[in-house]
């Protein structure tokens, strides 16, 4: 099964292959095209994922989904051998974005008008948006903790959507439950996920 996979894109299949032989679902890349099954795979992986998440929003009454969460599971499956999908990078990422963007919505001002209160333009929500985003990037690269979709988790704390310390808690923490799952699930199909931070060459994904 593995030799099938590796066959089709250069290998990059490998790992799906792998997981579907210990769930004894190999029959689907016999049957499906493996492009199709890769798609199966990040449908699956994803619900699931996010869906855990949503049960724990949901019973705790906290906010373990938010936007950017979407966009590093998706990084987490497509891509799960990339540098900014490693553990330290996604968690890194996040945390500046989230201390970024709330040192901006602080110290700016943007923090006096509740969220949606105001319609038009707010000066304040103006320097609050370019600071965040200019010092969350500087930082990702000072740290070398690139992780693109930490640049939506700082907009939705200088725009006030989730701004209290205890929440901005709370989405780390959905960070750390997303990146557990993402290994144990990358470890699962037989990739060498990190535990922590990325060595070697980066993988090649569609």
């Amino acid at each position: 099964m593995r030799q099938q996979a590796a066959a089709n894109n250069n290998g990059e299949f490998e790992h799906v292959a792998v997981l579907l032989a210990h769930l004894k679902l190999e029959w689907l890349l016999r049957r499906f095209s493996p492009r199709l099954v890769w798609s199966l795979y990040i449908l699956v992986n994803g619900f699931i994922t996010i869906a855990l998440l949503a049960i724990l929003a949901l019973v705790t009454e906290n906010p373990f989904v938010f936007p950017s969460l979407g966009p590093t599971a998706y990084l987490l499956f497509i891509s799960p051998l990339a540098e900014t999908s490693s553990p330290r990078n996604t968690v890194l990422g996040h945390a500046i974005g989230l201390i970024c963007g709330y040192a901006a919505f602080s110290i700016t001002g943007a923090s006096n008008l509740p969220f949606g209160m105001h319609p038009g333009v707010y000066w304040p929500r103006i320097l609050a948006a370019a600071l965040s985003l200019s010092t969350t990037g500087a930082f990702m690269v000072l740290l070398r903790a690139s992780h693109p979709p930490a640049g939506a988790t700082t907009l939705i704390v200088f725009l006030g959507i989730i701004s209290k310390p205890k929440e901005l808690v709370i989405i780390e923490i959905a960070v750390f439950l997303l990146v557990a799952q993402a290994l144990v699930i990358n470890r699962m199909a037989g990739l060498h996920y990190p535990l922590w931070k990325f060595h070697g060459k980066k993988s090649t994904q569609p």
